[in-house]
């Protein structure tokens, strides 16, 4: 066991003031090593002071104890003394020890400063502190490996709100996208409007024009891809719902039209007819239809322009 003892050098003029204090910060049944511990005094009704002279612990303490934090000090005054001029102060260090053993605190030698001068007051200190440590039966001591961090299961009611602003947020970015898509087109189809409908659809035809489209499992989009741009011309040429409609409403439409002539209608019904074998009834056409499908939809779009063109001189002509 060790013994401990430090002295403050004898003072003159000395006034007892009572007991100084030793609380420790976390209470315990025992004191252990690297305990912290509050070590100061109080000092109750006092009057006019102007100011303490406190000892310096820093010098007082080694190794073994520890000065954690120096002196600190608040009042501990009620309303009513306040207003009398009565103080109740309490000041205080922390310390901490690092070996077993006893330890012999010092008195607290405090110099009061009034008005009156100064005045030596003297906190004597408590008993000794026994500081002990973690007792280990060394015969029967197993040492263990290092616990690792314990897991606790996610429940249900910590993952919710998580997942309720990750589907709210896919909700959101889900939305953006959709008006992206939907403006882009909207912005397309009204750039596809500002050409004529001749040129829209020749250009559309233009990106079928491809023998690779002829494979058993591209003829569906081939298909598709035709009748659809001639739909779109024959909505916009001829004002007819070209789109909505199925083949016998479209043909039964268009059997009235000037610039068709029987031929040119004949041989149109039947591609549309081929289309929708394709398209619904997984049929495969040979490579003659293929090879006629697009310049017939190429004859088509430019024959009824040209029949509107020259339309549209007689109407000039006769006006003038």
């Amino acid at each position: 066991m060790m013994l401990i003892s430090i002295i403050l050098s004898a003072m003159l003029s000395v006034t007892p003031a009572g007991q100084a204090f030793l609380r420790p910060l976390q209470q315990r049944d025992s004191v252990l090593v690297a305990d912290q511990f509050r070590y100061g005094f109080r000092l109750d009704g006092a009057q006019e002071v102007q100011g303490l002279s406190l000892p310096d612990f820093s010098k007082m303490c080694n190794d073994t104890l520890v000065l954690v934090s120096n002196w600190q000090a608040d009042t501990v005054s009620t309303k009513k003394q306040l207003k009398e001029g009565v103080l109740d102060i309490e000041c205080w260090v922390t310390l901490a020890p690092f070996e077993e053993g006893e330890y012999h605190l010092p008195d607290i030698y405090v110099v009061k400063h009034t008005a009156e001068g100064p005045d030596t007051l003297c906190f004597e200190a408590p008993d000794p502190l026994k500081v002990m440590t973690m007792p280990v039966d060394t015969a029967t001591f197993v040492p263990h490996d290092i616990k690792g961090q314990i897991n606790y299961p996610v429940t249900l009611k910590e993952v919710l709100p998580y997942i309720g602003c990750g589907i709210a947020g896919l909700w959101v970015i889900t939305a953006i996208i959709v008006v992206i898509v939907a403006l882009s087109r909207r912005k397309k189809k009204e750039e596809e409007r500002r050409d004529p409908p001749h040129i829209v659809a020749l250009r559309e035809l233009d990106k079928y024009r491809s023998d690779k489209f002829w494979a058993p499992e591209k003829q569906k989009i081939f298909y598709s891809g035709i009748t659809g741009a001639v739909k779109d011309y024959i909505d916009r040429r001829f004002e007819i719902d070209a789109p909505e409609m199925t083949t016998a409403e479209l043909f039964d439409a268009l059997k009235d039209r000037s610039e068709l002539t029987p031929e040119l209608y004949e041989k149109l019904k039947d591609l549309f007819e081929t289309a929708d074998f394709v398209k619904f009834a997984k049929y495969v056409a040979d490579d003659d239809h293929n090879k006629e499908a697009l310049p017939l939809c190429v004859r088509f779009v430019t024959s009824t322009y040209q029949a509107e063109i020259e339309q549209e001189a007689l109407s000039e002509k006769d006006v003038l």
